[in-house]
């Protein structure tokens, strides 16, 4: 099943911290930036195969929006 889903990168001192809004409890944390995105990447697919049909039809129709403040 190919999906779109949001993730949210945020760097601190210790590295960076990437989860996924419409999937709770969806994250992962990683010391570069390539490391973080291969660790959601991977922290998404292992989430989806948890779920049944309709819970992925539930969790990914979620409409996500973003702004700047």
């Amino acid at each position: 099943m190919n999906c779109k889903v949001s993730v949210v990168i945020e760097k601190d001192e210790y590295g960076y911290y990437a989860y996924c809004p419409e999937l709770e409890g969806c994250q992962t944390q990683g010391n570069a930036h390539d490391e973080v995105m291969a660790n959601i990447k991977e922290a998404i697919e292992l989430y989806l195969e948890t779920l049944s049909e309709d819970e992925k039809t539930a969790y990914l129709s979620r409409e996500i929006l973003t702004t700047l403040g």
